[in-house]
C-alpha cells in the first residue's frame, strides 16, 4: 500500500510530519491486517503556500496553522 498526503510547505513542522508517516498507515493496517506494516509506504508531497485553494481562494501555510489553532479564517 502507498499512502500520499498533501500538505501545504511550511504548514507542518517536521515533528508533526514524522507522527503523520508513523500514526497515518495504522487505520489501513489495522483493517487490512499487521502484516502490511512492513511494505505500507507514506509520500508526504508539499505543495507551495498559496498554490493550494478552496473554493478559489488560496490557501497558506498561515491559514493552515490558524486553523488549526481554532483561530477563525475568513
Amino acid at each position: 500500500p502507498l499512502v500520499e498526503v498533501h500538505v501545504i510547505k511550511d504548514a507542518f513542522t517536521h515533528e508533526q510530519k514524522s507522527r503523520i508517516i508513523a500514526t497515518v498507515p495504522a487505520a489501513l493496517i489495522r483493517d487490512a491486517g499487521d502484516r502490511l506494516r512492513g511494505v505500507t509506504w507514506v509520500n508526504i508531497h508539499e505543495v507551495e503556500s498559496g498554490d493550494w485553494a478552496i473554493g478559489g481562494q488560496p490557501l497558506t501555510a498561515r491559514a493552515v496553522q490558524d486553523i488549526a489553532a481554532g483561530k477563525n479564517v475568513a
